[in-house]
């Protein structure tokens, strides 16, 4: 087993190159190699998804973004997914690639791109049903883990870390969105099947259990029942100041000791979380009040669109910011005290992925273009521009490298054709020849990377290629 940090610092950012023979850099453009796992070796197999990558391959002109499509949009089911029945309901558990936990955020996005296939594959639905029930247990065994293990017997590398450690739980760092995704990848399922199925008593004590931890985390009355530190000479794998952070004053947003990076956050009130928290209550509060009323629903239905509303106006209130040149944008980080982070990571959720989450109201799009402009540029402190690319990175792997997740993100952010184009060549000249998207790359090598093995990455360029068929074909030609 491999791990986000230690995959890391054990050499993969040193350097991870990849040698191609002569005559396969010759013959790129007509002939490509076979990169994805055989059908023997497949976790799962969707009729639906291999049937989109034929018409995709078949209909597009660009045919290594068709070979880079038919490799990177299965590869959560072909190498990441393990389905099975457990007490008469499915069950899904999703590694992230390389590293054998299953991260709530992660697990989320990288089936997400598959919903609108559900309809035509009814294995593919009970596979996503699994992934929700999954993530329903785990919420219940801790609200505060980011990544969990299918054998709760398992012992993590983590287990010193200063902090409640259970059994199951591979790490502990809290992230508001690790609670959000679940809330959003249940709506998406409900939203493509009207299943209301899985929203049983056992899911609702569970997105109890979500808003409890979004309130015991405005930490209104106390510092509440988390902290976490961990002993290391990385400052950005442990929260200071007892494991609680750096103080705040106590606005009414969510204090998220770590980021969707699972890199501590400078200042605890992360703004894309705060407002992707803000969309999941709004999507929570929609399913109550379609399932089977009650008392105890109607209650909790309430608590939802309180909640709700307390963080969305401490958004307003403080975290939105007056650039000098930018005018109003969104802060990536505040301590509702007056102190910000002006900055964008490569992780969803980011500022620039704030549209693609369709978590803004139609009133901030011009703070949100603003703040888009900004991440965009180099007044954003991770955004790096070299020989090979230009795109945001972050501190989780450090200065010069562009995760393919930062440009996938402005493709699929953008209106503008040129724009687009250019994320989808950035993508198509960056893969290091592997035929599969990465952690991160060297701003002027791409065979300078991390994370040979990285489903999300790999599934959500699939989302941007499949997105752009539909919409813009004639750019993918």
């Amino acid at each position: 087993m491999i791990n986000r940090r230690s995959f890391i610092e054990k050499g993969t950012l040193a350097t991870v190159s990849l040698t191609l023979s002569n005559s396969l850099l010759a013959g790129w453009k007509d002939e490509f190699p076979v990169v994805r796992v055989s059908k023997a070796e497949r976790k799962f197999m969707s009729p639906a998804v291999e049937s989109l990558i034929a018409e995709v391959k078949a209909k597009i002109g660009n045919k290594e973004i068709a070979w880079l499509f038919e490799n990177c949009f299965p590869n959560t089911l072909d190498t990441t997914v393990d389905f099975e029945m457990i007490n008469g309901k499915p069950d899904t558990f999703v590694i992230t690639g390389d590293i054998d936990a299953m991260w709530l955020r992660d697990s989320s996005a990288q089936v997400w791109p598959y919903l609108p296939l559900m309809k035509e594959d009814k294995q593919l639905q009970e596979l996503i049903k699994g992934v929700i029930n999954r993530q329903t247990k785990c919420i219940l065994n801790d609200p505060y883990a980011n990544a969990f293990y299918k054998d709760e017997l398992k012992i993590s590398e983590w287990k010193n870390d200063k902090t409640l450690m259970k059994q199951g739980v591979h790490e502990r760092k809290w992230e508001t969105d690790s609670l959000c995704y679940p809330i959003r990848l249940a709506y998406g399922y409900w939203k493509e099947t009207r299943d209301i199925s899985l929203f049983d008593s056992v899911w609702v004590e569970a997105m109890k259990l979500v808003v409890k931890t979004f309130k015991e985390q405005q930490r209104l009355s106390g510092p509440g029942t988390y902290k976490f530190q961990r002993e290391t000479t990385n400052p950005i794998d442990s929260a200071p100041l007892a494991g609680y952070g750096y103080p705040t004053k106590k606005v009414g947003l969510i204090h998220s000791m770590f980021r969707p990076s699972d890199d501590a956050t400078v200042f605890p009130f992360n703004i894309p979380g705060n407002l992707f928290a803000v969309k999941a209550l709004d999507m929570l509060g929609e399913i109550l009040r379609k399932i089977e009323r009650s008392a105890d629903i109607d209650n909790l239905n309430k608590e939802v669109i309180e909640l709700s509303n307390v963080i969305r106006a401490a958004i307003e209130k403080c975290g939105i910011v007056k650039h000098k040149k930018y005018g109003e944008i969104y802060a990536f980080e505040t301590d509702g005290f007056g102190s910000y982070c002006l900055m964008d990571d490569s992780n969803v959720p980011s500022l620039l992925s704030l549209s693609y989450l369709n978590v803004l109201s139609p009133e901030k799009e011009e703070t949100y273009l603003n703040t888009r402009n900004y991440v965009l540029s180099a007044d954003n402190p991770f955004f790096f521009r070299g020989k090979a690319a230009e795109g945001i990175g972050g501190p989780h792997i450090g200065m010069d490298y562009i995760w393919p997740m930062s440009i996938i993100m402005r493709g699929i952010t953008s209106k503008n054709d040129q724009e687009i184009k250019k994320c989808i060549t950035s993508l198509q000249t960056t893969h290091g020849g592997t035929g599969f998207m990465h952690e991160a790359f060297h701003k002027d090598d791409p065979t300078k990377f991390t994370r040979k093995w990285f489903a999300w990455a790999n599934t959500l360029f699939g989302e941007f290629i499949w997105k752009v068929y539909r919409e813009k074909k004639y750019l993918l030609d």
